[in-house]
């Protein structure tokens, strides 16, 4: 499971944390992902660990919206300011 800095367990811990901070902190989450790595994997992974303890949380929200949006858009992020030339 890819979460280096915890940043999707410690949005779990935060009592009262709402659907906009649980984006915020999932955007943040996504652009930390390695080029190679396949995201919907890993959100799938996330959504496994976090969200059946948690299905009302909004963070389960948020990865599930993830999971489906990745549907179709291939399994590894290209491009963007890391991509080699």
């Amino acid at each position: 499971m890819f979460d280096p800095k915890g940043l999707i367990k410690e949005a779990y811990a935060i009592d009262g944390i709402n659907t906009v901070q649980c984006r915020s902190i999932f955007l943040d989450w996504a652009l930390g992902l390695p080029s190679d790595m396949a995201a919907q994997d890993e959100i799938q992974t996330l959504l496994d660990h976090y969200g059946r303890a948690h299905p009302d949380h909004p963070m389960t929200e948020i990865l599930r919206e993830g999971t489906v949006q990745m549907q179709g858009a291939g399994t590894r992020r290209r491009g963007g300011w890391r991509r080699q030339r």
